[in-house]
């Protein structure tokens, strides 16, 4: 048992050391010796999980190892990562949350868990979300790098209420969609009081895939007078750290601080 942990070891610490490792590097980073770290090597080596560059000597994942990646890959499905979040929000803090991909339209709902308390909202599983003035679409406005997404959100505060215009032209009056964009690229999330829908409030994370691309979004609501939507808030900290652990099944690896 021992010895399966330590290959796993070796394996594992070739993978986050980017795929490929001299044998110096790896032996340092999982703090065992060059001369044990070969052995494992060399039987990781002949069942294919790993191999050796002849150029530079290095040791890279090998076939059987990508083929288990990709099996992996094909398994992570954001909306099922994310579903055992929705019941752990209401659970803990009794808010209704959901789960949205960006579909053909817009935002677009996907699972729905409302909580025990008394919330008035229409939107459910189908519901397509603004891009502007909801937490979700804002999260997908500013870290969704597609053309498309900006001109949808560019034609949305073209056909907005000038009240609803006023909101982002504070921000930046020449570019208020570009000025949305950049402060929740900044932050990192979105959040909203009664703007979206009056006495609501919500606060939404983005969901992350392997390749580090915005998948999906977290969102909870609430009523606007017990809830609070400030990122760093109890219910923001709670939706961005459930946000940050389904990214990591997906396969994301969060750039270091």
């Amino acid at each position: 048992m021992q010895s399966a942990q330590t290959g796993m070891a070796v394996l594992k610490g070739l993978a986050r050391l980017g795929g490929r490792a001299s044998l110096s590097g790896l032996a340092a980073h999982v703090s065992e010796s060059p001369a044990k770290v070969h052995r494992y090597l060399v039987s990781l080596i002949e069942e294919g999980l790993v191999a050796q560059d002849s150029a530079t000597q290095q040791y890279r994942l090998g076939t059987e190892a990508m083929m288990i990646g990709v099996a992996a890959m094909r398994q992570a499905d954001p909306v099922r990562v994310a579903e055992p979040a929705l019941a752990r929000l209401r659970e803990s803090l009794e808010v209704t949350s959901f789960v949205a991909v960006m579909g053909n339209k817009g935002p677009t709902i996907v699972r729905f868990e409302e909580s025990g308390l008394p919330v008035t909202v229409n939107a459910r599983v189908g519901s397509v979300m603004s891009l502007l003035w909801s937490s979700t679409g804002r999260v997908f406005l500013g870290l969704l790098d597609d053309r498309r997404t900006l001109a949808m959100a560019q034609e949305e505060f073209a056909h907005a209420a000038p009240d609803l215009r006023a909101l982002l032209e504070a921000l930046d009056v020449h570019d208020p969609v570009g000025a949305l964009r950049r402060e929740v690229q900044a932050r990192g999330c979105a959040s909203i009081k009664d703007t979206y829908l009056k006495g609501i409030s919500a606060v939404s994370a983005p969901l992350f895939d392997h390749s580090g691309k915005i998948c999906a979004v977290l969102t909870a609501l609430g009523a606007t007078g017990g809830f609070d939507p400030s990122p760093d808030g109890a219910i923001g900290q709670a939706v961005r750290g459930e946000a940050a652990a389904a990214s990591t099944l997906l396969g994301y690896a969060a750039p270091a601080a």
